[in-house]
């Protein structure tokens, strides 16, 4: 679909200190090209680096720097030893079932007994409701823990204290002026709060909630260790799906929970990952869990209940467990229809007004009927395309009528852009609202929408440049392919996992010579680019390169920029492991 074209991309070439990289080419025992990306990216000192690299789970920080963890280890304590009825509160995204299941397994496993509430995303919409907490009181509940949910919930727990139930509130979102009165709150993002990590998601809250509990349990060493190699499992799906930073204590989490989905004992994750296309022994990359594994488990709470996939993760039935993970697939693949033609809809628009996206520097798309399940999803799909924050807002909310017409929806954001940020500069406009820097949701009367238009593109404004609008690539390293040797491309590797906050490095390589016509992979817009460099012909994918194709006519000489990816599906079919893939293209 045709669409006004957007600024070319700028590149940040490297420069790097050559004595520095040298350096830690020998201290690290690595090549120049690894050396030179850890310089770049702020690990010049090989002690930095080696912190950098470690999955140790000594590398994780102590659980009791957080604050408010002793009050809540001792609540939590007290309700297992004396067998209360716990109920864990969560949300209905990977972060908050993944929550959900590794402390409903930690409590059961210490001698406890838990059940869950997820809301619906359709009936019950977003965060902790008055009506649940009535339903557990009434049922003899007298302590709740919520998971990746709670932290502006105020209301809501002061009613369950009203009512004689005790709150944990463990969540990552960023907090209001004043903290919830609950027992305890667990939150590194609460502003008295020293522990380093700020960037845990949801299930890395929960999940040093767990590491406390074990440490202070009569398990042995061993059986811990053994016991937080499978909890970090699930809160790596979680670290990866909530698009968190993936480097200091989150790098640990990720690099070690992935390495363990290579030997899978868990019915429910091996169905998963067999629906998801990985045969038994292969590791998934963050990537390949991004795109694969989050949106299946993702889809329960987006199209149906994220109960399933609580069943899922619990059973022990491999039967049962085939049938939820085939139900998920399924969802998904409903997901991805409904996705689609919400993105075309708006797409289509912005051909015929352009103003709708590229005259302002935020947008916000509102349409009726929209699902509600996939408006983030569509906003991220619209922050790829259109380099500006993005709001995607639907009608389609389950809100008493007599409230009047609301609208609701999902925020994504550049990394320039703090997205809750902007909706807290203008609160009155919502009846609701909440998230962090990169991702936001929120409920307003629709009366408020021009409102809410005009003031996020001004507020933009006042925060973002022209160049903050562009694609950016920032390079890690000049690259000959001569120097792409195997146990190169292993030692790029091992700088994984890529994802947000640790991209996937990006090479550049000067003056390659187009050396043959590319071969069309897929519908005129994907290609297979033979490129010569300095002496070495190598293939590049260039995906999405459709528009460009008069650039890669064979003798052209053109400065590229790379990506080095691991391809199963080539190892798979006896070819290599890696292959090289486009990202931004100019005339030499």
């Amino acid at each position: 679909m045709a669409s006004p074209a957007r600024a070319a991309a700028r590149w940040t070439l490297p420069n790097p200190d050559s004595s520095l990289v040298e350096t830690l080419r020998q201290s690290l025992g690595v090549n120049r090209v690894v050396a030179a990306v850890l310089v770049h990216r702020g690990y010049a000192e090989p002690a930095a680096a080696r912190e950098f690299l470690s999955s140790k789970l000594t590398a994780l920080e102590d659980p009791f720097q957080m604050r408010d963890m002793e009050q809540a280890l001792t609540r939590l304590t007290q309700a297992i030893n004396q067998r209360e009825p716990i109920l864990l509160y969560g949300d209905y995204d990977v972060d908050g079932t993944s929550s959900i299941v590794v402390l409903k397994k930690a409590i059961e496993i210490l001698g406890g007994s838990a059940d869950f509430f997820i809301p619906h995303r359709l009936k019950d919409g977003y965060g902790m409701r008055n009506d649940v907490i009535e339903r557990a009181a009434e049922s003899g509940v007298r302590l709740i823990v919520s998971v990746d949910t709670g932290i502006r919930a105020n209301d809501v727990v002061r009613h369950a204290k009203e009512r004689g139930i005790d709150v944990i509130v463990t969540d990552h979102h960023l907090p209001d002026t004043e903290l919830p009165p609950a027992v305890a709150v667990l939150n590194p993002n609460r502003p008295d709060c020293t522990y380093p990590n700020k960037n845990l998601c949801g299930a890395g809250v929960t999940f040093k909630l767990v590491q406390a509990m074990l440490s202070r349990s009569t398990l042995t060493p061993e059986r811990q260790a053994a016991l937080l190699d499978s909890f970090l499992k699930p809160v790596a799906i979680a670290t990866v799906a909530d698009i968190v930073p993936l480097i200091g204590e989150n790098r640990v989490i990720v690099r070690r929970g992935l390495s363990g989905l290579r030997q899978v004992r868990n019915p429910g994750l091996r169905a998963l990952l067999a629906v998801a296309g990985f045969d038994d022994g292969e590791t998934p990359s963050a990537h390949q869990v991004a795109f694969r594994l989050a949106p299946r488990i993702n889809a329960a709470g987006r199209m149906a209940s994220a109960s399933d996939v609580i069943e899922l993760f619990l059973t022990g039935d491999e039967s049962r467990a085939r049938d939820l993970a085939e139900q998920l697939d399924s969802l998904n693949r409903e997901r991805q229809l409904v996705e689609t033609e919400i993105v075309e809809t708006i797409l289509q628009q912005c051909e015929e007004n352009s103003s709708l996206a590229y005259d302002k520097t935020a947008l916000v798309f509102s349409g009726p009927g929209w699902h509600p399940g996939v408006l983030g999803i569509v906003a991220s799909r619209l922050v790829e395309r259109f380099s500006r924050p993005v709001f995607v807002l639907s009608d389609a909310l389950n809100i008493d009528a007599s409230e009047g017409p609301h609208l609701g929806g999902s925020g994504r954001s550049i990394p320039a852009f703090h997205l809750l940020e902007a909706l807290e500069s203008m609160p009155h406009l919502f009846r609701k609202f909440g998230g962090h820097r990169q991702a936001a949701g929120l409920t307003l009367p629709a009366e408020n929408l021009e409102e809410f238009q005009s003031r996020f593109h001004l507020f933009a404004t006042t925060k973002l440049t022209q160049d903050d609008l562009r694609p950016t690539y920032s390079v890690d390293a000049h690259l000959a392919f001569r120097e792409l040797s195997e146990e190169c491309i292993q030692q790029i590797f091992s700088l994984g996992p890529f994802g947000f906050g640790n991209a996937t490095p990006t090479f550049c390589a000067l003056a390659a010579e187009v050396a043959g016509p590319p071969k069309v992979l897929k519908e005129g817009k994907h290609f297979s680019v033979p490129l010569r460099h300095e002496g070495r012909m190598l293939f590049a994918k260039a995906w999405n390169f459709g528009n460009r194709q008069d650039l890669l006519q064979p003798g052209t000489k053109l400065d590229v920029l790379f990506q080095v990816e691991d391809d199963p599906f080539a190892r798979k079919r006896g070819y290599a492991s890696w292959c090289l893939s486009l990202k931004d293209i100019r005339p030499a």
